[in-house]
Protein backbone atom coordinates (compact mmCIF):
# COMPACT_ATOMS: atom_id res chain seq x y z
CA UNK A 1 0.00 0.00 0.00
CA UNK A 2 2.97 2.34 -0.31
CA UNK A 3 3.53 4.64 -3.40
CA UNK A 4 6.92 2.87 -3.33
CA UNK A 5 5.98 0.03 -5.09
CA UNK A 6 3.66 1.39 -7.27
CA UNK A 7 5.73 4.40 -9.15
CA UNK A 8 3.75 7.03 -8.02
CA UNK A 9 4.60 10.51 -8.67
CA UNK A 10 3.70 13.26 -5.84
CA UNK A 11 1.00 15.54 -6.39
CA UNK A 12 1.69 19.27 -5.53
CA UNK A 13 0.10 20.94 -3.59
CA UNK A 14 0.44 24.86 -2.54
CA UNK A 15 1.75 25.44 0.86
CA UNK A 16 -0.21 28.28 1.56
CA UNK A 17 -3.26 26.26 0.38
CA UNK A 18 -5.98 25.97 3.76
CA UNK A 19 -8.19 23.73 1.91
CA UNK A 20 -9.53 21.18 4.58
CA UNK A 21 -8.66 18.03 2.98
CA UNK A 22 -5.72 18.82 1.48
CA UNK A 23 -4.62 21.82 2.31
CA UNK A 24 -0.75 22.08 4.54
CA UNK A 25 -1.66 24.94 6.24
CA UNK A 26 -4.71 23.96 7.95
CA UNK A 27 -4.04 22.80 11.03
CA UNK A 28 -7.54 21.57 12.02
CA UNK A 29 -8.44 19.73 8.16
CA UNK A 30 -7.36 16.09 6.90
CA UNK A 31 -3.58 17.49 5.23
CA UNK A 32 -4.61 14.51 2.70
CA UNK A 33 -1.38 13.59 -0.18
CA UNK A 34 -2.00 12.61 -3.09
CA UNK A 35 0.47 10.51 -5.71
CA UNK A 36 -0.17 10.30 -9.58
CA UNK A 37 -0.42 6.37 -10.61
CA UNK A 38 0.91 6.01 -14.07
CA UNK A 39 -2.60 5.36 -15.52
CA UNK A 40 -3.45 8.88 -14.58
CA UNK A 41 -5.36 7.88 -11.34
CA UNK A 42 -4.50 9.31 -8.31
CA UNK A 43 -4.04 7.72 -4.91
CA UNK A 44 -3.98 8.41 -1.44
CA UNK A 45 -2.97 6.95 1.46
CA UNK A 46 -4.12 8.40 4.84
CA UNK A 47 -4.61 6.97 7.91
CA UNK A 48 -7.44 9.57 9.64
CA UNK A 49 -7.71 9.98 13.09
CA UNK A 50 -10.50 9.82 16.22
CA UNK A 51 -11.06 13.11 15.82
CA UNK A 52 -13.18 12.52 12.85
CA UNK A 53 -15.27 9.72 14.25
CA UNK A 54 -18.81 9.84 14.20
CA UNK A 55 -19.10 5.87 16.31
CA UNK A 56 -16.31 5.12 18.31
CA UNK A 57 -13.56 3.70 15.75
CA UNK A 58 -14.81 4.70 12.77
CA UNK A 59 -14.83 7.66 10.92
CA UNK A 60 -18.22 10.28 10.29
CA UNK A 61 -19.97 10.08 6.90
CA UNK A 62 -19.20 13.33 6.49
CA UNK A 63 -15.35 13.18 6.56
CA UNK A 64 -15.87 9.92 4.17
CA UNK A 65 -17.65 12.09 1.92
CA UNK A 66 -14.78 14.82 2.07
CA UNK A 67 -12.48 11.72 1.51
CA UNK A 68 -13.71 10.58 -1.73
CA UNK A 69 -14.64 14.42 -2.75
CA UNK A 70 -10.92 15.36 -2.48
CA UNK A 71 -10.17 11.98 -4.27
CA UNK A 72 -12.38 12.86 -7.51
CA UNK A 73 -11.19 16.63 -7.27
CA UNK A 74 -7.61 15.68 -7.09
CA UNK A 75 -8.30 13.50 -10.08
CA UNK A 76 -9.66 16.25 -12.14
CA UNK A 77 -6.67 18.29 -10.85
CA UNK A 78 -4.38 16.11 -12.54
CA UNK A 79 -5.57 16.77 -16.01
CA UNK A 80 -5.11 20.51 -15.34
CA UNK A 81 -8.28 22.52 -15.11
CA UNK A 82 -9.17 24.10 -11.79
CA UNK A 83 -13.15 22.61 -11.10
CA UNK A 84 -15.75 22.00 -8.48
CA UNK A 85 -18.44 19.44 -7.64
CA UNK A 86 -21.41 19.51 -9.04
CA UNK A 87 -22.66 16.58 -7.67
CA UNK A 88 -21.45 13.62 -6.21
CA UNK A 89 -23.39 10.27 -4.79
CA UNK A 90 -22.06 8.48 -2.19
CA UNK A 91 -22.36 4.27 -1.29
CA UNK A 92 -21.42 3.54 2.72
CA UNK A 93 -20.56 0.16 1.97
CA UNK A 94 -19.08 -0.69 5.19
CA UNK A 95 -18.06 1.15 8.46
CA UNK A 96 -14.67 2.64 7.78
CA UNK A 97 -12.40 2.78 10.92
CA UNK A 98 -10.47 5.40 12.30
CA UNK A 99 -6.99 5.79 13.16
CA UNK A 100 -6.02 2.64 10.67
CA UNK A 101 -4.40 2.60 6.89
CA UNK A 102 -6.51 3.66 4.17
CA UNK A 103 -6.35 3.45 0.37
CA UNK A 104 -8.28 7.02 -1.96
CA UNK A 105 -8.19 5.87 -5.49
CA UNK A 106 -9.83 8.67 -7.84
CA UNK A 107 -10.45 8.54 -11.78
CA UNK A 108 -11.68 10.82 -14.37
CA UNK A 109 -14.12 8.49 -16.40
CA UNK A 110 -15.41 10.82 -19.07
CA UNK A 111 -14.84 14.68 -20.24
CA UNK A 112 -17.44 16.70 -22.08
CA UNK A 113 -15.46 20.20 -22.30
CA UNK A 114 -15.90 21.70 -18.85
CA UNK A 115 -17.50 19.06 -17.53
CA UNK A 116 -15.59 15.71 -15.87
CA UNK A 117 -17.20 13.04 -14.54
CA UNK A 118 -15.00 10.96 -11.87
CA UNK A 119 -15.26 8.16 -9.09
CA UNK A 120 -13.39 7.21 -6.18
CA UNK A 121 -13.32 4.59 -3.62
CA UNK A 122 -11.78 3.68 -0.31
CA UNK A 123 -10.27 0.61 0.64
CA UNK A 124 -8.79 -0.57 3.88
CA UNK A 125 -5.19 -1.87 4.33
CA UNK A 126 -6.73 -5.77 2.84
CA UNK A 127 -8.22 -4.14 -0.33
CA UNK A 128 -11.85 -4.32 1.05
CA UNK A 129 -13.97 -2.02 -0.53
CA UNK A 130 -15.40 0.21 2.00
CA UNK A 131 -17.07 3.36 0.31
CA UNK A 132 -16.99 4.52 -3.50
CA UNK A 133 -18.62 7.59 -4.77
CA UNK A 134 -19.13 8.78 -8.36
CA UNK A 135 -19.70 12.92 -9.33
CA UNK A 136 -19.54 15.49 -11.91
CA UNK A 137 -17.27 18.50 -11.49
CA UNK A 138 -17.64 21.70 -13.41
CA UNK A 139 -14.18 23.63 -14.38
CA UNK A 140 -14.37 27.00 -13.02
CA UNK A 141 -12.79 30.83 -13.43
CA UNK A 142 -12.03 32.94 -16.67
CA UNK A 143 -10.29 30.23 -18.52
CA UNK A 144 -13.39 27.52 -18.17
CA UNK A 145 -13.90 26.19 -21.22
CA UNK A 146 -18.32 26.74 -22.28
Amino acid sequence: MTEHHENLKPLAHSASSRCFGCGPANETGLRLEFFLAPDGSVISLPTVGDPFEGHPGFLHGGVIATLLDEAMSKAVRALGPPSMTRKMEVEYLRPVPSSAPLRLEGRVVRNDGRKHWVEAAILDAEGKLLAEARGLFLEIGKNAKK
